[in-house]
């Protein structure tokens, strides 16, 4: 699967991940899935409750507020975003089993990278992201 992410929005994942440090920030990703590929649309910041600096668990709340806007726009939540503080850009085995819908478009952050997979099957596939 092809990612486009914006540019501006590659750049606010970057900086909420730097923001967090040494936590992890997440939130929830809106957007289109059209022809193979997925279009990232827009950012919706999340609360991160876990205790553990080293994972995120998104707040209920700022998860409905998400989709309802992503609705109201006529759009979904197609996938989420978390940071690897000190970490690699790639699925942890935590991501993994905290993941669980097929299709579920996940952006991660650490350093100065921003690398897309997609959940699918049980497992975690790496797409290929690109600027819009």
């Amino acid at each position: 699967m092809r990612v486009l992410l914006p540019p501006d929005l590659r750049a606010a994942i970057l900086s909420a991940a730097r923001a967090a440090h040494p936590k992890e920030c997440c939130g929830l990703v809106e957007g289109a899935r059209e022809a193979g590929q997925a279009r990232v649309i827009a950012l919706h910041p999340a609360r991160n409750l876990s205790g553990l600096d080293t994972r995120f668990a998104i707040d209920p709340a700022d998860h409905i507020a998400a989709v309802k806007a992503a609705r109201g726009r006529g759009r979904a939540i197609i996938g989420c975003y978390h940071s690897h503080p000190d970490g690699r850009a790639a699925p942890s085995p935590a991501d993994l089993a905290g993941a669980g819908e097929d299709g579920f478009l996940w952006l991660i952050a650490a350093g100065d990278e921003v690398a897309a997979f997609v959940y699918s099957g049980g497992s975690f596939r790496g797409c290929i992201t690109g600027a819009v």
